[in-house]
C-alpha cells in the first residue's frame, strides 16, 4: 500500500447522481454527478482515493459499482464494503459532528435531506 492518505466516497449520490433513487443492488442507472470525475482524477495525485458502498455486500452489487466506474472511465484505488480508516469521508447522507449533542445538532438530525431530496 502505498504512503498516501485514504479518502472514501460513499458510492451512491457521490459519484452515481442517484437521482432515480434505488432501482436494486446492480442497478446503477443514473449519470455521474458532474465534475465527479475529474475531481477524482485530481485527488489521486495526493491520496488514495477508495469507493465504500453497501451495494459491494453481494458481488453482483460490487460488480455493478465496477462497470459503471468502468462505463464513465472513473479510476480509484480501491471498492470496499465497510468504512476502512481514511483522512476524510464524502458522503450525501452525512453532517460533520461539531463536538456537541446539543439541540441544534438533533435539529439537523432531524431535518436533514441528501442533495438528492433537497432540490425536489
Amino acid at each position: 500500500m502505498s504512503g498516501k492518505r485514504t479518502v472514501l466516497l460513499d458510492f451512491d449520490g457521490v459519484i452515481h447522481s442517484y437521482t432515480s433513487g434505488w432501482q436494486g443492488i446492480s442497478r446503477v442507472v443514473d449519470p455521474p454527478v458532474p465534475g465527479v470525475k475529474k475531481a477524482i482524477e485530481k485527488l489521486r495525485k495526493n491520496y488514495r482515493v477508495v469507493i465504500c458502498s453497501s451495494r459491494c455486500r453481494d458481488e453482483r452489487g460490487k460488480d455493478a459499482v465496477k462497470e459503471y466506474l468502468n462505463k464513465y472511465g472513473i479510476v480509484v484505488d480501491d471498492i470496499v464494503y465497510t468504512k476502512i480508516p481514511a483522512f476524510v469521508q464524502i458522503d450525501d447522507r452525512a453532517l460533520t459532528f461539531e463536538g456537541k449533542w446539543d439541540n441544534n445538532f438533533l435539529n439537523k438530525i432531524k431535518k436533514f435531506k441528501p442533495w438528492t431530496k433537497s432540490h425536489k
